[in-house]
């Protein structure tokens, strides 16, 4: 199998590549810019090519996986999955984005007649709390209501600051009765059960406001994080402001002074998963995770979906439907509390 990193000059992106040579991988490295590209595969003693978007089919060929890095994944993601679906190269990704969600689960029928899987979400969004999700529909078939929750140490990449800053305009989202749509940016808050500790939580839109409806069936599904009381009074007052052009560019601009975590940061941090899941009488299902830091978890996750999608069927997937719910399980240094009420340490 020949795969392909494309971004690989991004944070995440090169993370993922040190990491792939560490495990003895050969991955091309690709991206948009020969300057930034060619100094990373010459430090990795790995072959890479340069092109834009517009010529991915081109830049594809003889490419069996791509794990496309380059985000922001709302700009970057339909040129490269046109361009799978067209080389019959499987597309993976790590975006957030639940409208990009959405928008490759409406490709389902083209992936199945083009052979190809497409496969976003394989980075910290939304792998573990894919997976929690769908334990908790094991455990719990008749489940109508899903929360999932998470918390993340040790900062952000640019990358993911510039896409904190393009849905800053945008207020809450969940799924309510199977539909996406608009709601109040901490219209709920609860206490989350996290394995370290219990935190309050306020409800946000995160990915799998997309993905767990796919992956489960569950149509009330809502994601939380720890925010401030105070950020659900000021962010409505914010958001017009953040939807200028002006305040769009600016926060662009700072977002790409960030550096990421380096390693000492990532190895000294972790990140924490809660689900629930109820139904209309009343029975409840939980489970907690730990795992790494974010990005750490991120690109083991990426090395080994691109090791294993190839077995998958071809169609639109998320990583719980992909690879199974235990998948979660099989990354290094993932922790699981239930939904059972057992402990397993992954390797």
């Amino acid at each position: 199998m020949t795969w392909m990193v494309y971004g690989v000059s991004g944070f995440t992106g090169a993370l993922v590549a040190e990491l792939a040579v560490a495990r003895g991988e050969r991955p091309v490295l690709a991206g948009r810019s020969a300057e930034k590209v060619r100094p990373v595969a010459e430090r990795l003693g790995l072959d890479h090519r340069v092109f834009p978007l517009g010529r991915a089919e081109e830049g594809l060929e003889g490419i069996d996986v791509v794990a496309h890095c380059a985000g922001p994944f709302s700009a970057t993601s339909g040129p490269m999955v046109d361009a799978c679906l067209a080389t019959g190269t499987h597309y993976l990704d790590i975006t957030g984005e639940i409208d990009v969600f959405e928008a490759v689960a409406r490709r389902h029928d083209d992936a199945v007649g083009a052979g190809v899987v497409l496969l976003p979400g394989v980075g910290f969004d939304v792998v573990p709390t894919d997976c929690a999700a769908a334990m908790l529909k094991q455990a719990l078939p008749s489940a109508t209501h899903l929360d999932l929750a998470f918390v993340v140490q040790g900062g952000a990449s640019a990358g993911t600051a510039r896409t904190a800053v393009e849905g800053a305009g945008s207020g809450g989202r969940a799924r309510v009765d199977g539909v996406i749509g608009p709601v109040p940016l901490g219209r709920r808050r609860r206490t989350a059960h996290f394995r370290d500790r219990d935190r309050e939580v306020g409800a946000i839109p995160w990915g799998d406001v997309s993905t767990a409806y796919h992956s489960t069936g569950i149509p009330n599904v809502t994601t939380f994080t720890t925010v401030p009381a105070l950020f659900d009074t000021i962010q409505p007052l914010t958001a017009p402001l953040m939807r200028t052009g002006v305040a769009r560019k600016l926060g662009t601009a700072l977002a790409k002074r960030i550096g990421g975590p380096d390693a000492a940061k990532r190895a000294r941090t972790r990140s924490e998963v809660f689900g629930e899941a109820w139904d209309d009488d009343g029975n409840r299902v939980r489970v907690a995770l730990t795992g790494p830091n974010a990005y750490d978890l991120t690109a083991d996750s990426v090395v080994e979906a691109a090791r294993r999608v190839s077995d998958v069927t071809p169609g639109a997937h998320t990583p719980s439907s992909a690879f199974g719910a235990d998948y979660v399980r099989a990354l290094d240094g993932v922790v699981v509390d239930g939904p059972t009420g057992g402990t397993t340490a992954a390797r």
